[in-house]
């Protein structure tokens, strides 16, 4: 039975599971939104979302302390820079997680895991990208560019 039990070990040993956690922190920071298995996802909001909090304050004090979490220079100024002044306002919950369905190899349940604040744009910044690449095929794209 699970009493007591704080934390998801993930199969890890505390060496390896911090080493994890770290990476997919810096990765969750660094590109917004990642993919990842639920258990991961949900280990990692527990691990991410105080240093988010604490980014929202931009003292040395807190820039030392998450970087010894993270211990990377990159991620720590995006955290600082980028992401706090997004979730300034933000009481807590700055991550969400989407279930995707499960992976076809081990059949584990898998998940999108996103910043909030960084979502929609995500979105339509996807849906230009497929805007733009549509073209036109026949006659219509010769007489424009003849006119």
């Amino acid at each position: 039975m699970r009493h007591n039990c704080a934390i998801n070990h993930l199969g890890r040993t505390s060496s390896h599971r911090h080493a994890l956690l770290k990476n997919l922190a810096c990765s969750l920071i660094e590109h917004k939104r990642i993919n990842t298995t639920t258990a991961k996802a949900k280990a990692l909001k527990r691990y991410v979302e105080p240093l988010i909090t604490k980014s929202k304050e931009n003292t040395t004090a807190n820039r030392r302390l998450v970087f010894s979490y993270l211990q990377n220079k990159r991620a720590v100024t995006e955290l600082f820079q980028v992401v706090a002044p997004k979730i300034a306002n933000r009481p807590g919950g700055y991550t969400r997680i989407l279930h995707t369905g499960f992976r076809l190899g081990d059949a584990a349940e898998m998940c999108m895991m996103e910043l909030v604040d960084f979502g929609t744009q995500a979105e339509t910044a996807a849906t230009e990208v497929k805007a733009e690449k549509k073209t036109r095929r026949g006659g219509k794209k010769k007489a424009e560019t003849a006119e």
